[in-house]
């Protein structure tokens, strides 16, 4: 059986272009100390080899505190024993992504549309990642869809759905408040001079709205809802 996704679920994914090369294990490691939920290797400029030696250090770093997914290269998570991949949105069809890696492994895809979200709840994918949230320096020309997407997308899909782009502490509650079971971040946390303390706020502010949102489905039970109409 695969893992869930914890939620609320938060997620870094990496980036060595906004951190030196050889700290970047080490970051990721106080970030899950922090508070990090899953890690995503996404290092598109590495072939293979050095992929996957990474993904060995990050494995080894993260202990099993954390899920770690490896963005686009089933190969490589099958070979390194990861929880899973993350498809691109023209990545691998899910069919041939769970025949390498067997049904015990979660598979994510990277959507920006409702089609898009549909069509991989169709496939069989076991959450989805959706961007782009807020403007942001890693991806400067992506013209932001705000959490308006995850609203939407959540209306047509029940699959966990990760939010992505520009997130911070002051707006990663309001990606919650659509909908989202997470948020994914990079530069909030790994652009940071203290990647945990950083990792530690935002996962701070997800917990409270958390907990504050499921006392409030609590307290409305299907008699005062009805009530209430």
């Amino acid at each position: 059986m695969a893992p869930k996704v914890p939620e609320p679920c938060l997620c870094l994914v990496t980036d060595r272009s906004i951190v030196e090369e050889d700290t970047l294990v080490s970051r990721v490691a106080e970030a899950v100390a922090g508070g990090v939920d899953m890690v995503q290797l996404r290092e598109k400029d590495l072939s293979g080899g050095p992929l996957l030696e990474l993904a060995l250090s990050l494995r080894d770093a993260i202990a099993g505190r954390a899920l770690l997914i490896i963005n686009d290269r089933a190969d490589v998570a099958a070979a390194v024993g990861a929880d899973g991949v993350q498809l691109g949105e023209e990545g691998l069809p899910v069919d041939a992504a769970r025949r390498v890696l067997g049904a015990g492994s979660l598979i994510g895809r990277s959507v920006h549309s409702e089609s898009g979200a549909s069509l991989s709840e169709a496939e069989g994918c076991d959450f989805l990642v959706v961007g782009t949230m807020y403007a942001t320096a890693t991806h400067p020309g992506d013209i932001p869809a705000g959490p308006g997407l995850v609203r939407r997308i959540g209306e047509r899909c029940r699959l966990p759905l990760i939010g992505i782009g520009g997130i911070t502490p002051a707006n990663a509650t309001q990606v919650l408040a659509a909908g989202a079971a997470g948020v994914a971040v990079i530069s909030s946390i790994l652009g940071s001079p203290q990647p945990g303390e950083a990792a530690r706020q935002i996962k701070q502010a997800m917990m409270e709205f958390w907990s504050d949102g499921k006392q409030a489905e609590g307290r409305l039970t299907p008699t005062s809802r009805e009530g209430s109409l």
